[in-house]
């Protein structure tokens, strides 16, 4: 399979199953658009090519060439999906330290961080507890994730902390190394807390929606006054004293700020160097069809400023597009059921952040020490060999499926696909391949 696209003045032309991008000619890539297979093309070329000029024979040649290198309609040996269930091992797990928000994002999938389940807070008993599951459930695996995440988890700042020291004991136990994450609003920060994330996560997501008048539209306390005076100052402490460690400031755009474009420029302008604006997803704000349209041409629109300069990174442009992932990883990426999982306050564990709540993902507890391998096999098992929609899509091995928590929320199953989220993540790759190109080009 090879898909074929024109961005920014390139003829691009995927091989999906290697992974190979093409920069063609206006020749190359019309025979090539009457190919759907490398019999078409072998067809086409012993009909043609003894009738063609030379410079037409060499375009022939170079295309057959490809062929057979293995960049072009090339061949992929899947692995067996259906293997036992004793290989399942958690790479990482997302801790709910709070289900309670200090501020009211009007957009929050979370219900103003309570997840429909009012007011909690993670004991340290029910965090040491998912430590452990996580250390004794990974296998071989040697470095594993700790995500604190809410709600706020700064409002549970001291559990977090605790739960810090409490992982670096036990790990040495087990021989093993966690990384720590944590997401937050930006708004609960002094001087101590910011010296001790910057000293102890490996990564720190940010939320701050892009420019003043966007962010305070939306991001408000419960008063409806706006949180971006409070949270841009404490954010930039944060990213200013990483050092090298990973961090990203993390935006939602609606139909409000579809020129988002302006969005990450202004917090690029800020100083800030590794960037995500996502779509919002389900509820009131949810883009309808022609919002989605005009978001496409948005990030066509960005994508020939972002490729020139080099200032900071955009997270969907940044693919690994030369170093791509194992197949396992294209196949279904985020592991959330069998790799992944999330522990709510109360102890309870659920597939994913996003499906924290919903009985029919329920995979145990950590307080009772039930993991559910069924439930985990359903969700391994939901991958793009076998979802009717990814099956014939050519951008399977780099979206690896979409969310599985977005599917459910938008058509009530994880195996069907939110089609709007997969109309923005075929035209995010197509940017970020046309972004490559070009960067090359000049280089």
């Amino acid at each position: 399979m090879i898909h074929l696209f024109k961005q920014n003045g390139y003829n691009i032309c995927l091989d999906v199953n290697s992974g190979a991008i093409h920069v063609l000619d206006d020749q190359a890539f019309e025979i090539l658009s009457n190919c759907k297979d490398r019999e078409d093309f072998r067809s086409i070329r012993c009909e043609k090519y003894d009738k063609a000029d030379s410079n037409t024979k060499l375009v022939y040649d170079e295309i057959d060439a490809l062929i057979d290198e293995g960049s072009l309609f090339s061949e992929i040996d899947l692995p067996d999906r259906s293997d036992s269930l004793i290989n399942v091992e958690l790479k990482a797990l997302c801790l709910h330290m709070a289900h309670t928000c200090n501020l009211k994002c009007s957009y929050c999938f979370a219900g103003d961080g309570e997840y429909s389940g009012g007011t909690k807070l993670m004991p340290l008993e029910v965090a040491e507890k998912a430590v452990d599951l996580l250390l004794s459930r990974s296998g071989k695996k040697k470095n594993v994730e700790i995500d604190f995440f809410g709600g706020e988890p700064m409002l549970n700042f001291d559990v977090v902390k605790k739960t810090v020291e409490y992982s670096r004991k036990e790990q040495k136990k087990y021989n093993k190394e966690i990384h720590f994450t944590i997401t937050t609003n930006g708004t609960i920060l002094d001087d101590d807390s910011l010296q001790f994330i910057n000293e102890n996560m490996d990564n720190v997501v940010l939320s701050i929606d892009g420019r003043k008048e966007v962010h305070d539209r939306l991001r408000i306390y419960a008063d409806g006054s706006g949180s971006y005076d409070k949270v841009l100052p404490n954010i930039k402490k944060i990213a200013d004293g990483r050092n090298g460690k990973s961090y990203f400031v993390r935006g939602t755009y609606t139909a409000g700020n579809l020129d988002f474009h302006n969005d990450i420029e202004h917090l690029a302008g800020l100083g800030f160097t590794d960037i995500s604006i996502e779509p919002v997803t389900g509820g009131d704000y949810e883009l309808t069809d022609e919002q989605v349209q005009t978001a496409e041409k948005e990030y066509e629109f960005f994508s020939k400023r972002y490729a020139a300069q080099k200032d900071y990174t955009f997270y969907h442009f940044n693919l690994e597009l030369y170093n791509s992932p194992c197949i396992f990883k294209r196949l279904n990426a985020c592991g959330a059921g069998f790799e992944y999982g999330a522990i709510t306050p109360d102890g309870e564990i659920f597939a994913c952040h996003r499906l924290a709540g919903i009985p029919e993902f329920k995979m145990g507890d950590v307080n009772e020490g039930i993991f559910d391998l069924n439930l985990a096999a359903r969700m391994k098992a939901n991958n793009v060999t076998v979802i009717e929609e990814c099956t014939q899509c050519w951008a399977k091995y780099f979206c690896s499926g979409g969310c599985p928590a977005t599917a459910y929320f938008t058509n009530g199953r994880i195996d069907k696909p939110d089609s709007n989220a997969c109309r923005l993540q075929r035209k995010r790759i197509e940017c970020a391949m046309a972004v490559e190109v070009e960067r090359a080009m000049v280089e």
